[in-house]
């Protein structure tokens, strides 16, 4: 899945070895006037980019194990809603409320708040890295992974104005600045910033705070990003851009030829959506051979900001 200014891409690859693709217009969060507002935006961004891809993950299934092409059954709007929250409600119950829980447990033995909050924030990054390092065992999602880096290829390509073709996608790296992976740890990053220096009222309370502080949390976030992005020539900007870099050695593999194709299709219909023209698959980029099956390019990760103007194609 690539995101483009106004258009949202999906490349799938059929069981026959054929590349279904399809592409839709951003709604009004991704692309209005919210945009402009500092702080909302970053929710408003994260929300729509998580309710795109568990969209877009049902219709890869559909497409890649049932062979469905046009409409297909649609996400009743309960399920979706029900999906976001359990998924958010995990999110957060895992990744802020546990690393409390177990700090306030050693509490008695930590006279500092300060010292209290960053031990919380070490065990919520050390979570986060766990998690990503655990499913990455698993061979469903190394195969994400690495359609997660063929995404980033792509996009490095294009940025780079060469066609987009497999000899030239090998030559980039599969980490790519303006990724999910740097949002989620953004995320972890500012959280230990923002809860280093709260107190230390009782737990039910902390724990409020954390849930409440959430979204404000996810806002900053995204105003880093976004500023780093725009700054990302500047020493400033590579500094910033390292831990998620990083990160991504964890969350995108080395692709084979096949999933380098269907990032590639994916970039191109998202480039003439937005141009307002269709794009077909080449004909070199058919195989018949059923061994290549598989989804789209990386369906899981909420994309978080381009430069801030999204005028470029980013992979989701």
């Amino acid at each position: 899945m690539i995101r483009g200014r106004e258009n949202v891409s999906l490349a799938v690859r059929r069981q026959d070895g054929t590349i279904h693709l399809e592409h839709q217009r951003l709604g009004t969060l991704l692309t209005g006037k919210i945009r402009r507002v500092p702080l909302v935006r970053g929710v408003a961004v994260l929300a729509e980019s998580l309710i795109l891809g568990v969209k877009a993950m049902q219709r890869a299934a559909n497409v890649a194990l049932q062979g469905e092409e046009e409409g297909g059954e649609e996400i009743a709007g309960w399920v979706l809603a029900l999906t976001l929250l359990v998924s958010l409600g995990l999110g957060v119950g895992i990744f802020f409320v546990l690393p409390l829980l177990i700090v306030h447990l050693l509490d008695p033995s930590i006279s500092s708040d300060l010292v209290s909050n960053l031990i919380e924030g070490g065990l919520r990054l050390a979570l986060l890295i766990g998690y990503i390092k655990a499913i990455g065992m698993l061979d469903d999602i190394k195969r994400v992974f690495a359609y997660h880096g063929a995404e980033h290829m792509a996009v490095h390509t294009y940025e780079a104005g060469l066609p987009l073709v497999v000899d030239n996608v090998r030559k980039f790296p599969t980490p790519h600045p303006r990724c999910g992976t740097a949002f989620l740890l953004t995320v972890v990053l500012v959280s230990i910033l923002v809860f280093a220096f709260l107190q230390r009222p009782p737990i039910e309370w902390r724990i409020v705070s954390r849930i409440v502080l959430v979204p404000v949390i996810a806002g900053i976030s995204y105003e880093v990003i976004r500023f780093s992005g725009a700054h990302q020539n500047s020493a400033f900007g590579h500094f910033m851009a390292v831990p998620g870099l990083l990160l991504q050695r964890l969350t995108t593999r080395q692709p084979d030829d096949s999933q380098i194709e269907v990032a590639i299709c994916a970039m191109e219909t998202a480039i003439a959506a937005d141009e307002g023209r269709e794009y077909a698959v080449p004909v070199a980029l058919e195989v018949t051979s059923a061994e290549n099956e598989g989804a789209g390019a990386n369906l899981a990760e909420p994309e978080p900001p381009t430069d801030g103007r999204m005028d470029a194609p980013s992979g989701c």
